[in-house]
């Protein structure tokens, strides 16, 4: 299907017996974009990165069987695990001594396994608007579930209804009323919610309900119940890192966020105060600085 979103030059990449689709513009020291969703592709970040393009490499991949590279014929095959090992797979194939990691929400995830696993191959380190457990994850969903039980309580009430009939929350007339929540829990101002890319088949569906679980909005499942806590690690981290959240972030919120500030206090963390979940499409003047002076750091 045709997209009206203004792509970088881009190409498959051969890794791990698949192939990964990545994009690539500007020059100098790399910054791979690791996008969130656990389903969705690499097009969050357009426009708004190509800003960085004169001071370095801009990386945009799609993990394995997300938006532009090869789908899976099994879809259970895809694993957390696996992603961070196609990101050390993508490094090698690219010839990447080292690379800087930009990972947002759920590719926060994928980045703290990442700098944990290979801490000499990261230069940069910035975790944006992410998690550091399954335990979080399920606290972030509850607090969405409070949020639209009392903001749209009669959603809420028709949620309730479905849910003692035994409807799992991946139905479709369930997500029909989850919907609600986008704009209610993840933007400072809702109507910046236009600002967010998509195109046909950047998201995979069916990936998505197989990755959480198909009752995520109560209980995790998947792959997600089986993340590791990063907490406990985060202390190791040596590389600069920097961390970034949103002040008005409903799902991702801040008094879970300040837990990245005590257990990795290295870091420098940053609390975006008219943001959302989407920090660098709210506030992209702001988080483009900050991003230029720490990736300039000597």
């Amino acid at each position: 299907m045709p997209s009206t979103v203004p792509h970088a030059p881009g190409r498959h990449v051969a890794v791990n017996g698949t192939r990964l689709w990545i994009e690539e513009e500007g020059s100098g020291s790399p910054l791979v974009l690791l996008a969130g969703g656990p389903a969705n592709s690499h097009v969050c970040f357009h426009p708004v990165f190509s800003d960085l393009a004169d001071q370095c490499r801009i990386v945009y991949c799609d993990y394995r069987g997300r938006g532009r590279s090869d789908r899976a014929d099994r879809l259970e095959t895809i694993t957390f695990a696996q992603d961070v090992e196609d990101l050390e797979g993508l490094r090698e194939a690219l010839g990447f001594d080292r690379w800087s990691l930009y990972g947002f929400s759920y590719g926060g995830l994928i980045a703290q396994a990442y700098a944990l696993a290979h801490p000499t191959r990261v230069h940069r380190l910035v975790l944006a608007n992410t998690l550091y457990s399954a335990e979080m994850w399920a606290l972030n969903h509850a607090n969405i579930n409070r949020e639209l039980e009392h903001q749209h309580p009669e959603v809420w009430a028709q949620i309730e209804a479905l849910r003692s009939q035994g409807t799992l929350s991946s139905h479709p007339e369930m997500q029909k009323l989850f919907a609600a929540h986008g704009r209610l829990v993840r933007w400072y101002n809702p109507e910046h919610a236009s600002r967010l890319q998509t195109e046909p088949g950047s998201r995979n569906d069916d990936l998505y309900w197989i990755f959480v679980g198909e009752n995520i909005d109560f209980v995790v499942g998947g792959q997600v119940a089986a993340l590791p806590d990063f907490r406990a690690r985060l202390s190791e981290l040596t590389m600069p890192t920097l961390i970034l959240a949103g002040r008005f972030d409903r799902a991702l919120y801040p008094k879970l966020q300040m837990e990245f500030q005590r257990h990795c206090p290295q870091a420098r963390f940053v609390m975006l105060e008219k943001s959302g979940t989407w920090g660098h499409l709210e506030e992209p003047e702001t988080v483009m600085t900050l991003l230029r002076d720490f990736l300039a750091l000597a």
